[in-house]
Formats: C-alpha cells, structure tokens, sequence
C-alpha cells in the first residue's frame, strides 16, 4: 500500500515504524525537518518537509496514487483539511486524528464523509477506554476483549508469592483439570526481549506475562497469581484535562466514588458545575500531604492524568508508597515503559501509542477483525477469520507449519472462547487469535489470508 502520514510526532513516527515491517511505502511529511531527520535516520521512509494542509506538498506526496491518507499532527484545523484535500485530490481512505472527542461522540449527526474522512481517532478517548478496561480486572497491568470479552487478553507482572513461580507453562496448566488461559508473550525483569513461550517456557519472579483468557479463566489466573479479585470502588483521578475528565464521567456513571484533583481553579470549577454529583478538589496534587488529608490510603485506585509525566509518574509512586492497591500513570514519553517496573506503578498509557497501534489494523490485510498490539512487548495480537482458501482450514494446530516466534492463543467458535491446544482442529469461520512477534508476521498472515 503507498500510505502517507502527516505529522511525524510520536503517534506518526510510530506509525511509520509499525508499517514499516510491512513493506509499505510510505511518505511523512511534517513542518519540522529535525522530527523528519529523526525518522530518515531509522526508518526506510520517504519524508517531505512541509505544511500537509497544502495541494503542492500532497502532490508532492503524489496523494493521487495513495491507498491511505493519515493525519496525525496536533491541530485538528489541518488535520480535517488534509483529509479533505486528500479525497479531493484522489486518496482511497483517510484518517484523521481529533482531540475533541464530540466528533467522535456526535458522528451519527455529521457525516464526515462528505468533507472527506473515512475515519476518525482520538488518542484521548482511547487513553480513557485503556483505563476503565484495567481498572475492571485491577489486578491485572493490562487488558483487551476480544469480541464482547468472549476471549480476553490480559497481562500481571508476577510477584514472588505467585504459586507458578519456577514452574514451566505445562506444570502451571496441569494444576487445573481443564485450561481455560495460555500465556502469549513475556517479557523478563531487566530484559528488552520478548519471548514467546512454550511449554517448557519456565515463569519466573518480575516476569511480565500476557494471557489469553475466556471468562472461566479470570478465576484461574488470579488463583495461579496468589491473588484475590479486587473490588474498585474508590478512585482518585489527578488531572482534569480530556482524558481525566472524560475518565471521571464515565467511571462516576458506573457507580464508582471518584475524587478528580485539578490544580487550576478555572478548569475545577468548570467541571464541578458540569458534573455537581462529581467531588472535585481544587488542591495541588503533587502535594503528598494534601492528597493524604483526602483519604488517599483508602483509595483502590489512583490515576494520574495530567499533562505532564513526571508529575503522573511521581503521584502514582507516592499513592503507592501509601499502598494504593492499584496506580496508572499517562506518560507522554514511550521509553518510560521501560522504567514501569523497576519504579513500581501497575500500569503506564500512552495514548499516542494506543492511536498509532489503532490505526495500524486499517492498513492490514483480509480476514483480519481485530489487532492489539502489547505494551512494552515487541509482538502484536490479531484475530483473523478463517475462510475457505485459509491454509489452516480442518487442520490441527499440531500439524500446523507455525513459525516459533508466533503462538495460536485462543479461538472463537459459535460465540464461545476456546483455549486452543495443539489437538485442535480449526474450522471454517473460526476466529483465531495469533501472537506473533514482527518477524513472524507476514507468515502467519499466509497461513489464513
């Protein structure tokens, strides 16, 4: 596919470097030559400096030949135009990114199809989706469903009294009499590799481990963790901005007791008046002192929101230090994910890296429904439809040609999830659900497109 991509900020940069594992041709354009020089360095990419709100650079682009117009920079003023002109211009499809989430939440009133764009993304919403779906399963640092949550994708770091701890993949599964869960990718404390595990893959204590689980498996994976299933009812929000807000809405519908800190007397007083149920403090929430005097030990959970990461990442660390069960900090900067486990906070969101992961399954091919890509994991999940010219059709997964660095996690069939193991036999309009890491990709993608 020729794909072009406006703004090579770290949602565009990203995106290129996603797409670039796949052969694509790709063009960034951006005003800033020093964010271009960045990618030409690491990417096989053409780049052109340049406003993407311009006829002559999206010709330049040759946008009349382009299968996918993408643009991703902050104004959503230029966004919407380079959409536009891109449709005009000849593009397939477009994307563009918002911030305002009142597109997304009022696109049955407007159709955006008729100023030319396809799709619409908003990293804030998808950053507040993140975070509501890990605060249901709290024990857990991440988690996705898949069809309604018929199978579910969830990732724990493994503390030391996990009774699997030493043990392989097989001995951990042999404890319950059927298995309803299959670890999918791990990742070792102080390690950059992401391993794909098998059955003689041994857990280790700090591992960073996702699973594929369906709904009878929840239970086993918190028994396997030496853990209980927490209730969050009280949380307190830090930051006020489109996420921290749009967060306290929708977790205050839902029942819960939320405390939204926001340190601008402006932006707190806004929102108290849009939502009176809400109690919302107009306090410095860096001050330790001060969230202590607002019950911060009795907090199940504590998100911090705001716009600045080392303010997020600094809050969660005292909220922990006051053992706040569950903590999730927004970071801007990717390679904090490095850091989420020496530093001790659950869960780290990026909503740039959600928005480029989001987009990244438009560009894919065939019977794909579903991609979620794995934080701080070098590998992607995605679920394909098995159709009549699919390799894998009425074959077991035993007898399967699997590259090692990709495993079948689970499979969908007549709306139930099946932890599939190698007897299994796939059939036509099954759903499966494949980790693979970048390598192994284009292979997997042979064996059911």
């Amino acid at each position: 596919m020729k794909i072009i991509i406006a703004g090579a900020g770290e949602v565009g940069f990203h995106l290129a470097k996603l797409l670039s594992f796949e052969s694509h041709d790709i063009t960034l354009i951006d005003n800033k030559k020093s964010s271009l020089n960045i990618a030409e360095n690491k990417l096989d990419i053409k780049t052109i400096e340049g406003n993407a709100a311009s006829i002559s650079v999206l010709n330049e682009a040759n946008v009349e030949n382009s299968d996918l117009v993408v643009s991703l920079t902050t104004s959503e003023t230029t966004n919407f135009t380079t959409c536009f002109l891109s449709k005009q211009l000849g593009a397939k499809r477009t994307i563009a990114r918002i911030s305002n989430t009142e597109f997304i939440k009022d696109c049955n009133e407007i159709d955006f199809d008729l100023i030319g764009i396809d799709e619409l993304i908003s990293p804030e919403n998808l950053a507040a989706d993140e975070i509501k779906s890990i605060i249901s399963e709290s024990a857990f640092t991440n988690s996705h469903d898949f069809d309604d949550g018929i199978l579910k994708m969830m990732a724990v770091r493994l503390e030391k009294n996990a009774p699997f701890i030493g043990k392989t993949v097989m001995e951990a599964a042999s404890v319950f009499p059927g298995v309803h869960f299959m670890p999918i990718a791990l990742k070792r404390e102080d390690s950059e590799s992401t391993i794909i595990p098998r059955g003689n893959t041994i857990f280790c204590e700090c591992d960073h481990v996702y699973f594929i689980t369906n709904k009878k498996g929840l239970d086993e994976l918190y028994n396997l963790m030496g853990t209980e299933k927490q209730k969050v009812k009280n949380v307190m929000i830090l930051g006020a901005g489109r996420v921290g807000s749009k967060l306290s809405k929708e977790l205050s519908a839902q029942g819960l007791n939320i405390k939204l800190i926001e340190i601008n007397e402006q932006k707190a007083n806004d929102i108290a008046e849009e939502l009176p149920d809400l109690m919302v403090l107009n306090v410095d929430g860096r001050n330790l002192d001060l969230l202590v005097e607002e019950n911060l030990e009795n907090m199940d959970a504590f998100i911090s929101t705001s716009g600045d990461s080392e303010t997020n990442i600094m809050s969660c660390m005292m909220a922990k230090s006051k053992k706040v069960k569950k903590t999730i900090a927004l970071v801007e900067n990717m390679d904090y994910f490095n850091l989420s486990q020496s530093i001790g906070i659950d869960s780290l969101i990026n909503k740039k890296l959600l928005a480029a992961n989001d987009i990244f399954k438009f560009v894919r091919n065939g019977d794909i429904v579903e991609l979620a890509m794995l934080n701080d994991m070098d590998a992607e999940i995605v679920e394909f439809i098995v159709n009549e010219n699919s390799k894998v059709l009425n074959k077991k997964i035993m007898d399967l040609d699997f590259p090692l660095t990709a495993i079948i996690g689970g499979v969908i069939r007549n709306n139930e999830g099946v932890i599939a193991l190698g007897g299994f036999e796939i059939k036509l309009g099954d759903r499966v659900l494949v980790c693979s890491k970048p390598e192994s990709i284009k292979k997997v993608e042979s064996l059911f497109l």
